[in-house]
């Protein structure tokens, strides 16, 4: 899905809504683990209850890696699953060496090598531009940077000083000379809200990844208030207070009400843009 397809669903949806599939098998209502793949089965009946209201999915890769095989199997599955009219995402936070990268694009760009071919994955820019440029050589594929998390561990790095900026600041200066706005997004945590301001100075068109909203604690408003571009610019995801929001027999119903109810949050703010 390319830059064009994915904020013409923003404005058909009048969402920006990304629904989380972080599926922990211990998690999901018990009466699903008499079926053949308990995960697939959970996240089919999640799709089929959000897709209304989603323009995006992410898969969390550590949530069906750690499963081995049987996991995987989830995992292509669930991403063949996935609606074509839905931006998808490997959240799967690779980079390394360029010839390794180039075998985590394959991994999740390449359907003839792997069976899955996401829109996008998420990868750590630690290692400087040969970590993330193999992901970028792929068409209308998007790299999306690690750039501010919402986790406690990001103060211990990201906002030190480096060159007058803090770090997050040179890592999106730095990461944004790799490729453009057409297939680099960056993923910024929406616990600080004030920080979007301090972001969108140094990537004022780039499309933002944002978790963190709902179980996080963080605010949608102050998202869309200091985030939001005049293409909307976001992308926000929920996960755990979407397809976690009932253990019952009535899982998918309450999933379907928790995500039509931020979309209508959301509807606002896409009308006016």
């Amino acid at each position: 899905m390319n830059r064009k397809e994915l904020i013409g669903q923003i404005r058909e949806k009048k969402s920006f809504l990304c629904v989380g599939l972080d599926t922990d098998i211990q998690k999901i209502p018990a009466f699903l683990l008499n079926e053949e793949d308990p995960v697939f089965e959970f996240n089919k009946q999640i799709i089929d209850a959000t897709r209304e209201f989603a323009v995006a999915y992410k898969i969390n890769t550590a949530f069906y890696e750690s499963r081995g095989i049987e996991g995987w199997k989830s995992l292509i599955k669930t991403w063949e699953y996935l609606p074509k009219d839905c931006f998808s995402i490997a959240d799967a936070k690779r980079g390394d060496i360029g010839n390794t990268s180039e075998m985590y694009a394959k991994a999740f760009f390449n359907i003839e090598s792997s069976g899955m071919s996401f829109d996008s994955v998420t990868v750590a820019p630690y290692m400087g531009a040969d970590s993330v440029k193999p992901f970028l050589k792929f068409p209308e594929k998007w790299a999306i940077i690690l750039a501010l998390t919402s986790n406690e561990g990001s103060k211990d790095f990201q906002y030190l000083s480096s060159d007058g900026n803090m770090l997050f600041e040179s890592v999106l200066q730095k990461s944004g000379e790799w490729g453009s706005k057409e297939n680099i997004m960056f993923v910024v945590g929406a616990t600080r809200g004030e920080d979007f301001l301090t972001i969108r100075k140094h990537v004022p068109d780039h499309f933002l990844l944002v978790p963190g909203v709902g179980a996080q604690g963080g605010s949608l408003d102050e998202v869309c208030r200091y985030g939001m571009n005049k293409e909307c610019g976001l992308l926000v995801n929920s996960s755990r207070a979407i397809i976690y929001a009932s253990s019952g027999t009535d899982f998918a119903e309450a999933a379907a009400a928790g995500a039509q109810a931020v979309q209508q949050e959301m509807e606002k703010w896409v009308r006016e843009l």
